[in-house]
């Protein structure tokens, strides 16, 4: 049964982030916002919703491990699995001038990540420095793509996620997109606690594993319907912006709500497995004007490889 709770909860919190994105976007487009700041704040943070919801679920129950795993496992298996199987499918289309400019804050996200693991507490004076980035990085972002004329392409996603409902609808969307993915968020970590305590397992485990891989489900089927349409750097630029909304918002937010000690599994292990996944991300792109299907089965079998060793250790 917990088993059952675990996957409805899941369900529950994708498609709350879906509704409370479609219903956002449409609103914002009624209330005259541009397409490019609606995709890069409502968009942005709306994907990240289930994350959100859930680490500070987890954060408030006082399940640190689940909390601050989900971040750090989202990470790896952003750069390792979603984008080793979207290699795999076709390979990855790298935009350097993106890449120079999100890379390099993906790269200030992860430094910041592993100096609050070191220091081995999130706590609120970290949660405002981290949303200060997040705002940072929003405004950054929007004078940039208005420079560079970027918007066509936010503003194709803005159109396909917002709809032509109206207010009323958009409204309900929201509001039931926001219950949905709260319920889902309690469900998903009660359940994950009660699996961790029957199984004899770390809660951290949980979080880095099934908790992380469940949130991330839409960053994967976005990613391999990207694949499958050949439009590939959409995935990658998804996949960076992803990574850093998890460290600027997800951490940053749910310090602010309830700091949370951090489990000493993510500190001798996982977040130097995320930093190492980005170092490997940023070398492949950087490398060539493509991440190429051997690249992308490398970063597969180092997720297995991973997966596997946590396994062992749990099991150990």
């Amino acid at each position: 049964m917990v088993y059952l709770l675990l996957i409805v909860g899941l369900i529950l919190l994708v498609a709350g982030g879906e509704g409370f994105v479609r219903g956002s976007v449409a609103i914002a487009e009624k209330l005259g916002m541009s397409s490019l700041l609606i995709g890069l704040t409502l968009v942005g943070f709306g994907t990240s919703l289930p994350e959100l919801v859930t680490s500070v679920q987890a954060a408030l129950d006082g399940a640190p491990g689940i909390a601050v795993g989900n971040v750090v496992g989202s990470n790896i298996a952003n750069i390792l699995l979603i984008l080793g199987i979207t290699a795999l499918i076709y390979p990855i289309v790298v935009d350097k001038a993106v890449l120079r400019r999100d890379g390099s804050v993906l790269v200030l996200a992860s430094l910041a990540a592993l100096g609050i693991v070191l220091i081995g507490t999130l706590g609120r004076i970290a949660g405002l420095v981290l949303v200060a980035l997040l705002i940072s990085y929003i405004v950054f972002s929007y004078f940039a793509d208005r420079r560079a004329q970027a918007s066509a392409s936010i503003a194709a996603e803005v159109e396909a996620t917002g709809g032509k409902q109206s207010v009323l609808v958009s409204v309900l969307f929201v509001i039931g997109g926001l219950a949905l993915t709260v319920l889902g968020a309690r469900l998903l970590v009660s359940s994950a606690v009660e699996i961790a305590t029957a199984l004899g397992v770390s809660e951290t485990i949980i979080g880095l594993t099934v908790v992380a891989i469940g949130t991330s489900l839409p960053e994967l089927v976005t990613s391999i319907i990207a694949a499958l349409r050949r439009h590939t750097d959409l995935a990658l630029g998804n996949i960076i912006g992803s990574n850093i909304f998890n460290v600027f918002s997800i951490l940053g937010i749910t310090a602010l709500i309830q700091p949370i000690p951090v489990p000493d599994e993510i500190i001798r292990l996982d977040i130097w497995v995320m930093l190492g996944a980005t170092a490997l991300l940023l070398g492949f792109s950087y490398t060539q004007r493509e991440i190429v299907r051997w690249e992308g089965g490398v970063l597969l079998a180092l997720y297995a490889g991973y997966i596997g060793w946590l396994a062992l250790g749990a099991i150990g």
